[in-house]
């Protein structure tokens, strides 16, 4: 019988090590040293599948490499556009907020002159004249309190003015400042952009490489079967593991209720069905592929726990969530991954972004739904059909 390569012996340790580290389910979210033991033990999974000695590819390793890269800089991207569309409309309400106070202080102008030039036609005299009247001593501290009422009307006035004029150069320091802010967000924004057509250009030539070494049918046959291979033994060792779920599921219900009125994880056109050819060999679509822009929102399709969250030869950046029930859902190919081992989603919360990771030529999600490790017709499973994205 053929032995195992030392590949293969180190995998094995790995899921035993893994089983004898994590004997039932993780404790929750109170287990953080459990959680982050699983999150290495991950690492050294996907570097063992990367280090196998029978099929190591430096090639594949450089696309793991830039693929990563892209996405980390298209999520520090995502980040610093909403550090912009929060700066802009707070930018927004201090300029609101200043044609506010500019339209106030003119009519508080408008007053004031009204006042003053009253107070001129009245005149001192006046005042004078009916402090020297003593015939009608009632009339007199009459309009001496008119006259009070007046000034202090006036000063009231005054002030009020003065604080609106205070509040707008502090506005106007404001809208300098959130101008700044936003013209640095933007050069960062400019920085990043340039950093990632630099990688997509190394990307396209580690492609063009790749895609030599592989014009043969033979060679794709066996990429795609490796592939297939790798991806088996990273749900193997999931399930060898699987991340805590509550027995009592509280407002979920479990998944198998869910069958035929799941969510869709993106919005976009199916362009390979779960069972159709893969012109290559006797391989068939394991899953769905919804053609999608980069960047749209690729959404869980019900609770759960992600289980994995890495690159993976053939898939590119892989999110896997965990059910319970064993069963598991499977995103691919994606641009930038939102979330991290051990992190609980909910349905329809964003869990990346599409992407043509893994050496895709097109945007596109690949989608998976498996029960205890097998492929199962995501048709079945989601309702209706992916909603078609509008031209344009």
């Amino acid at each position: 019988m053929r032995q195992g390569t030392p590949g293969r012996h180190a995998l094995c340790h790995l899921i035993l090590l893994l089983t004898s580290l994590l004997p039932g389910r993780l404790l929750a979210d109170d287990n953080s040293a459990k959680l982050e033991q699983l999150r290495q033990e991950i690492q050294s999974l996907r570097a063992e599948l990367d280090s196998d000695q029978a099929r190591k590819d430096s090639l594949q390793a450089q696309l793991r490499d830039t693929e990563t890269r892209i996405g980390k800089i298209s999520q520090l991207l995502k980040a610093l556009k909403r550090q912009l569309r929060g700066q802009r409309r707070e930018l927004g309400e201090l300029n609101t907020r200043q044609a506010a106070l500019h339209k106030d202080l003119q009519g508080q102008r408008v007053a004031l002159g009204q006042q003053l030039r009253a107070a001129y036609a009245t005149g001192r005299q006046e005042y004078l004249k009916i402090l020297l009247n003593q015939q009608e001593p009632a009339a007199v501290a009459r309009t001496l309190t008119y006259y009070d009422y007046y000034a202090r009307a006036r000063l009231q006035r005054i002030r009020t003015l003065d604080a609106s004029l205070a509040e707008l150069a502090e506005v106007e320091r404001g809208i300098h400042q959130k101008t700044q802010e936003l013209e640095q967000a933007r050069a960062e924004q400019n920085q990043e952009k340039a950093r990632l057509e630099t990688t997509r250009a190394e990307r396209d030539r580690v492609l063009a490489q790749l895609e030599q070494q592989i014009q043969a049918k033979g060679v794709r046959l066996a990429q795609m079967l490796e592939n297939e291979r790798q991806l088996q033994r990273v749900i193997d060792s999931l399930a060898e593991s699987p991340l805590d779920l509550p027995s009592e599921l509280g407002e979920h219900k479990s998944f198998p209720q869910l069958k035929g009125r799941l969510i869709w994880p993106t919005n976009g056109r199916i362009t390979a069905r779960f069972g159709d050819s893969r012109n290559v060999g006797e391989l068939r679509w394991q899953g769905v592929t919804i053609s999608a822009p980069e960047g749209t929102e690729v959404r869980a399709i019900s609770y759960g726990r992600v289980a994995f969250a890495d690159w993976l030869r053939g898939f590119g950046l892989l999110i896997i969530i965990d059910h319970g029930d064993g069963y598991m859902s499977l995103y691919g190919g994606n641009q930038s991954l939102y979330k991290e081992v051990g992190d609980w989603v909910e349905e329809g919360e964003a869990i990346a972004g599409v992407g043509d990771s893994g050496g895709h030529s097109d945007s596109a999600l690949y989608f998976e739904i498996r029960h205890n490790g097998k492929p199962t017709n995501p048709l079945k499973w989601c309702r209706g059909k992916p909603k078609k994205l509008a031209a344009g």
